[in-house]
Parts: C-alpha cells; sequence; structure tokens
C-alpha cells in the first residue's frame, strides 16, 4: 500500500473526496490516500507542495499557475472544477463601507501572500479600474475564521472568499456583501508534485480515474444536496443554487487556458514572465471515459 497525502479547502467543492476517501475506494488500487485540510487555502497549499508535506492539491488555477512560474516543483493534471469560482466581497456588518467603489483605496484582508484571496483583490482591482499601485493594499489574516476576527476589529476593511462559504456569516450578521468578483477561467484543478509523477504516474491515473467517476455522477447522487447542506451548515436553496452553477470536469486545462491565466498574471506584475505550458502541464497519456 502506498502512503499519499492530498490537500484541500474544507469546502463544499470537495465532498466528493470525502465520499471516496470514506469509502476506501483507493485502497484496491493500493493506495492509502489521506485528506488534509488547508483553510489557509491556495498559499497554504502551495507550500506544502513545495516542502513535500503534501503530495497532491485541489487548488486554486490562478495561485498554483503563479507559484509554478515561481518555482514550484508540480504540474496541473487536470481542472477539477470547470465552472467559474464566485468570489464575494465582504465587510464586516457595521462597516460605513457601502458599495465597491468606497473600497478603493483601502485593505483587502488576504489569507497569505500568493493565496487566491491576495491574487483575485488584484484582478477585482483591475476590473474596477484602480490604480494597483495606490489603492490597493493587505492585510494578512490567515484564513476565513481570521477575516471573521479582525474584520469587526477595523483589521483589515474587505474581504474576498467563496460567496457561499461564507454566506452563513451573511445570513447571522458577521459580514455583509457588497459585491461579486467571477474567476474568468476555471476555478479549481488538479496539481501534483513532479517527483511522483515522474515515478508513480500509474497512481495518479488511479486516482482520478475513481474521483472522475465519482464528480461524474455527483449531481444525480440521491439527497446529495440535503448532505451539502447539513455537512457545510449551509441553507438548502443556497446549496441548491450552488449545485446548479457548479461544473465538475474531468480534463486537463487547455493552452489557451493557461495563456490566459499567465497574461493576466503578468498584466497584474504577479509573475515576472510567462513560462511554457508543458512546465505547468502533465499529460498523463489518460482519458476518462463515462462508459
Amino acid at each position: 500500500m502506498t502512503n499519499l497525502k492530498i490537500g484541500g479547502v474544507p469546502e463544499h467543492f470537495n465532498l466528493p473526496w470525502y465520499l471516496t476517501l470514506r469509502e476506501k475506494a483507493y485502497h484496491p488500487e493500493g493506495i492509502n490516500l489521506r485528506w488534509q485540510d488547508f483553510p489557509g487555502g491556495t498559499g497554504a497549499m502551495c507550500k506544502a507542495l513545495r516542502d513535500g508535506s503534501i503530495d497532491m492539491a485541489v487548488i486554486l488555477t490562478e495561485g498554483i499557475i503563479a507559484d509554478i512560474a515561481k518555482g514550484n516543483p508540480s504540474k496541473i493534471v487536470q481542472v477539477f472544477v470547470s465552472s467559474p469560482l464566485r468570489w464575494g466581497i465582504h465587510v464586516a456588518a457595521d462597516s460605513d463601507y457601502q458599495s465597491v467603489d468606497d473600497l478603493k483605496g483601502t485593505k483587502a484582508a488576504i489569507s497569505r501572500f500568493g493565496s487566491g484571496s491576495h491574487l483575485m483583490a488584484y484582478v477585482h482591482a483591475q476590473q474596477e479600474g484602480w490604480d494597483l499601485e495606490k489603492d490597493l493594499d493587505f492585510e494578512l489574516v490567515k484564513n476565513l475564521s481570521g477575516a471573521l476576527e479582525k474584520l469587526p476589529q477595523g483589521i483589515g476593511d474587505y474581504f474576498m472568499w467563496e460567496k457561499f462559504t461564507t454566506k452563513p456569516y451573511v445570513d447571522s450578521g458577521l459580514f455583509r456583501i457588497v459585491g461579486e468578483c467571477p474567476t474568468p477561467w476555471p476555478c479549481f484543478v488538479i496539481a501534483v508534485r513532479e517527483e511522483l509523477l515522474e515515478n508513480q504516474p500509474e497512481l495518479v491515473r488511479a486516482i482520478l480515474e475513481i474521483i472522475n467517476t465519482t464528480t461524474y455522477e455527483f449531481k444525480q447522487i440521491p439527497a446529495i444536496d440535503r448532505m451539502l447542506a447539513n455537512r457545510y451548515d449551509q441553507k438548502l436553496e443556497d446549496i441548491q443554487l450552488w449545485l446548479s452553477q457548479t461544473q465538475w470536469s474531468q480534463q486537463n486545462l487547455t493552452q489557451e487556458q493557461v495563456n490566459q491565466v499567465q497574461n493576466q498574471l503578468l498584466k497584474l506584475d504577479l509573475i515576472e514572465n510567462k513560462i511554457e505550458t508543458d512546465r505547468i502541464l502533465f499529460d498523463l497519456n489518460y482519458t476518462f471515459s463515462a462508459e
């Protein structure tokens, strides 16, 4: 049995992994796959991939591409969720800020530098036509729990996070949502350390086959909406809306999509230069078949 560790955010997108792990679906392939939650998000997972404390990650597309361009010894083997991530722009409930325009020149609370909350703050600022030097500043809060604690204290002015994950805190009156910023590309990919890809690619193919079979059928699982709502403390109608907007994938990114992300990162000065697509994507010679 080969021990492998995969990381991801403790959010509803990753319930398919929980289901396969609960069923020990990887054991017949000789794989003891263990899950590690990363509430700190993409920046924390990039660090874990670099230091080898995890072998794989379900990670934000823009974050891992930026980190691979900076030397992360990993590659993307597949898109996990092909639909955009819908980032909510949140402020403390008692904040004076009433609109996105009010946030110009204030501090974005972020989990860490290189995280999705950091990179998407740049994307959002550019979309709003802000001066990236003068109108954008940051406050480190580590994760969602940190933002819930710090924003009401006036530490950081707004916080960008997946809007359905934060919806219970909006409903309870801790946060207000003043806007949204969907990613202009597929939101989650599966990244794997190059060492594993070079030495045991057959294990990665086996893992993908199992998780892809699950995601392909995921929306048809009886009462899956209720399971999600209960597990992630969500209203049933919110989960049903989220399910209708979310698409899992069994394919890898295209070269055009990689170029789109890199062009945006380069434009925002978040990478120094573009790198070749084959340094970002890895071809496992694997194709998922639903039959």
